[in-house]
C-alpha cells in the first residue's frame, strides 16, 4: 500500500503544535473555521513556522461568502500570497471562480505561477463550480498541484462517488484530497471506496474558556464567546490509525 498523506486544517498555533506531534504530513493553516476558512494572520504564520517543523500550507481567502472577486480583493489575494513567501510555508490554498460557476482560469493561473516554487492547492471553490470533470480538466490547466474538495457535497463522505470518478479522472495529473467531514469513523470506507492518497480534516474538538467571570449576551452566543475550537491530537491519532495498516 502506498503511504497516504494527512493534511490537518488548523486555526491556531496550539492546533499546529498537535499536528505536528501526531504525526500528520501537512497542516493548512487558516482564521474563522466558522466562515469556511479565511486567510490567517501574519502572527500566525509567523509563529507557526518558528514553533514547528511540519509543512504549512496557507489559505488565502479574504472573506467569506463566494469565490467571485474584486480587483480590489484579487490584489489583496496577491499581496497576501507574497507575504507568504517570506515564511517558512510549503503552499499557498486558494481558488477563483466566474460568475457562471466555471473555474477562473487565468486569474488562477496567474496566483500559481505567483506562488512559485510553492505548492498550491485549489481549495474547496472547486464544489461550487458547475461541472466537476471539466472544472477538474481546467484546474489543471492553471498547472496547480493539488485539489480539496469533498466531491460537490456537503461532506466528503455524501460526495464520495464524485470524489472516487475525479480520482479515476485525475490520475497522475493532479492530486484530488477528500476533504470536509471526514474522521476516525469513516476514512477507512473513503479510502477503499475512493482509493485517494492525500486526506484533509481539522479534527476538531471544543473546550470550555478558562474564564470564570463570564458577561452574557454581549459578542455572540455565550457558548461561542467561551467555548475554544482547536484540532485535537488524540483525534488526529485515531483517524491516521483507522488506515495505516491496511
Amino acid at each position: 500500500m502506498e503511504r497516504v498523506k494527512f493534511e490537518i486544517c488548523c486555526n491556531s498555533l496550539a492546533s499546529a503544535i498537535n499536528a505536528e506531534k501526531a504525526g500528520a504530513d501537512r497542516i493548512e493553516l487558516c482564521a474563522n473555521l466558522q466562515n469556511g476558512g479565511t486567510t490567517p494572520s501574519i502572527g500566525m504564520i509567523e509563529m507557526c513556522s518558528k514553533r514547528t517543523q511540519i509543512a504549512i500550507n496557507v489559505l488565502i481567502r479574504p472573506r467569506g461568502g463566494d469565490f467571485l472577486y474584486t480587483d480590489d480583493e484579487f490584489e489583496e489575494i496577491k499581496t497576501d500570497i507574497r507575504k507568504c513567501k517570506e515564511y517558512r510555508v510549503n503552499g499557498i490554498v486558494c481558488g477563483i471562480l466566474t460568475k457562471d460557476g466555471e473555474i477562473d482560469i487565468e486569474r488562477t493561473r496567474e496566483l500559481v505561477e505567483l506562488s512559485r516554487p510553492l505548492e498550491f492547492t485549489f481549495h474547496r471553490a472547486f464544489d461550487l463550480s458547475k461541472d466537476h470533470i471539466r472544472s477538474l480538466r481546467d484546474v489543471i490547466s492553471t498547472g496547480a498541484d493539488r485539489i480539496l474538495t469533498s466531491g460537490m457535497r456537503r461532506t466528503a463522505y455524501e460526495g464520495k462517488e464524485i470524489l472516487a470518478d475525479l480520482v479515476r479522472a485525475a490520475k497522475d495529473s493532479i492530486i484530488i484530497m477528500p476533504g470536509s467531514g471526514i474522521n476516525e469513523s469513516n476514512i477507512k470506507e473513503l479510502y477503499k471506496e475512493i482509493g485517494a492518497k492525500e486526506y484533509h480534516f481539522s479534527a476538531s474538538k471544543r473546550v470550555d474558556s478558562q474564564m470564570e467571570f463570564r458577561r452574557e449576551n454581549v459578542l455572540s452566543s455565550v457558548e461561542d464567546d467561551f467555548t475554544i475550537t482547536y484540532s485535537d491530537l488524540d483525534k488526529i491519532i485515531n483517524t491516521k490509525k483507522q488506515i495505516q495498516n491496511l
